[in-house]
């Protein structure tokens, strides 16, 4: 396993604070689509080992509706607060920003969130909207409940509409990011703008997206570093100052993952795993809101 006390960098956001370069995640494995009141004891039990390995950094939502199971993990954990770094998002309740929030942190047990994020702009096309939304957030920003804010899944001419009337911009954008889907243009903006970008599905090459044209550069690249391909995944986000979103109900693997902070790929490298993956176009997740073609 990798050492528990394996150093996770931070990346500085446009805010002043700063975010721990991975995250466990609590959706996708993790998702309930039945009764949120059924407590998921193995999801408690994996975001417990995930903070004793380290994984401080720890990435929920209002719709996974597992925030009660993270909540008790951070109690059982017994992590001091100020050495995590939670995240979770609004969807569901859209309609109420601060009540969706107030929600939230009940279920997790905590006063402030580290990072609330909207989690989809799908919610209207109204650009009045996104800014009166966007306004809400900076509300709960300013009363001290959430300490950075962010947004989800958003494309540019989104992005846009809050930076029309925002006083206090994006610090983040989660978006879903691996070798099949780069989004160039939308990172380009990211960085004009001063976004910090997560990615989640980081390992979807490797997963629902395989096989693929990145197969033989990730194999040949985990012999050279004796990691595993979903090791070289995370490192290729981390090494563009990209923040992967990952988890995994087996201890070992996610001790496994840490192996990602331990080197470091060239440039080289990276651009080899760039130009294989823009050979093929694949998404894994708003397969039902967007069409197959595009690659924004």
């Amino acid at each position: 396993m990798a050492n528990i006390h394996t150093p996770i960098p931070n990346l500085k956001l446009n805010d002043g604070n700063s975010i721990p370069m991975i995250g466990f995640g609590t959706g996708t494995a993790w998702y309930k689509s039945g009764d949120e009141s059924k407590i998921d004891q193995v999801c408690i039990d994996s975001a417990v080992s995930a903070q004793k390995l380290g994984y401080y950094h720890l990435d929920g939502a209002e719709v996974y509706k597992t925030e009660t199971e993270l909540g008790t993990a951070i109690k059982e954990a017994k992590i001091p607060r100020e050495k995590l770094y939670v995240t979770t998002k609004v969807i569901s309740n859209i309609s109420d920003i601060p009540g969706a929030l107030a929600t939230s942190l009940k279920k997790l047990q905590l006063s402030y969130v580290d990072l609330y994020l909207i989690h989809a702009p799908f919610f209207s096309d109204s650009k009045a909207d996104h800014q009166h939304k966007w306004k809400q957030m900076e509300d709960l920003k300013e009363q001290g409940l959430t300490k950075s804010i962010g947004v989800s899944n958003y494309f540019t001419e989104h992005l846009d509409f809050i930076f029309e009337t925002c006083k206090i911009p994006p610090a983040i954008n989660q978006i879903e990011f691996h070798p099949y889907l780069q989004r160039t243009e939308l990172i380009k903006y990211h960085k004009a703008k001063g976004i910090a970008t997560e990615a989640y599905g980081p390992l979807t090459p490797v997963t629902k997206g395989g096989p693929g044209p990145v197969d033989d550069i990730l194999a040949g690249l985990a012999r050279k570093y004796g990691v595993n391909p979903g090791e070289i995944l995370l490192r290729w986000c981390i090494d563009q100052d990209i923040v992967p979103i990952t988890t995994s109900g087996k201890e070992q693997r996610l001790s496994d993952y840490l192996r990602a902070m331990t080197f470091k790929l060239n440039p080289k490298e990276i651009q080899q795993i760039n130009e294989a993956g823009s050979q093929k176009h694949f998404r894994g997740f708003w397969n039902h809101k967007l069409a197959a073609e595009d690659h924004r």
